[in-house]
């Protein structure tokens, strides 16, 4: 593929109470066009973590956000980007540990299973970006010692 193409979806999710199966299945599809179509290396555990991810990230902006939610999926090189777009303006903030609280631990799975996290503020509500590595760190490492 070459540098400067970039493979992304964006769609607008009503925010009734299909629209997380919905962005899940949507997140699964992607990567799977996208290593069918372009010949990536797209890991089960890579769309494994992204449904995860696409599945908290859009709970929480349906839970706490009235309207529609935008859900944006790219490919950035080696990465899956998967951006949540709300109309409240609130930024999330992960709780403490607490082994006893039931629930509300979304924003905390999130953030332990993306190589990165990023909230920021929009002239209207906000926007969230998790990354999730194509391919875990043991395939990386064996196709890379296979290659040499």
């Amino acid at each position: 593929m070459p540098d400067d193409q970039v493979i992304q979806t964006t769609v607008a999710l009503d925010g009734d109470g299909t629209c997380i199966a919905q962005a899940r299945h949507l997140s699964a599809d992607f990567l799977t066009r996208a290593q069918a179509e372009y010949g990536l290396p797209v890991s089960q555990r890579a769309i494994d973590l992204a449904q995860l991810v696409v599945s908290e990230l859009v709970t929480n902006a349906r839970k706490y956000a009235p309207g529609p939610v935008l859900m944006e999926l790219r490919i950035v090189g080696d990465l899956v980007e998967v951006v949540v777009w709300d109309s409240d303006p609130v930024l999330p903030v992960a709780r403490a540990a607490d082994a006893g609280r039931v629930g509300q631990h979304g924003l905390e799975i999130v953030m332990t299973v993306a190589k990165g996290f990023q909230a920021q503020r929009e002239p209207v509500g906000k926007r969230i970006t998790a990354r999730i590595p194509l391919r875990n760190e043991l395939e990386r490492a064996l196709t890379d010692h296979r290659a040499v």
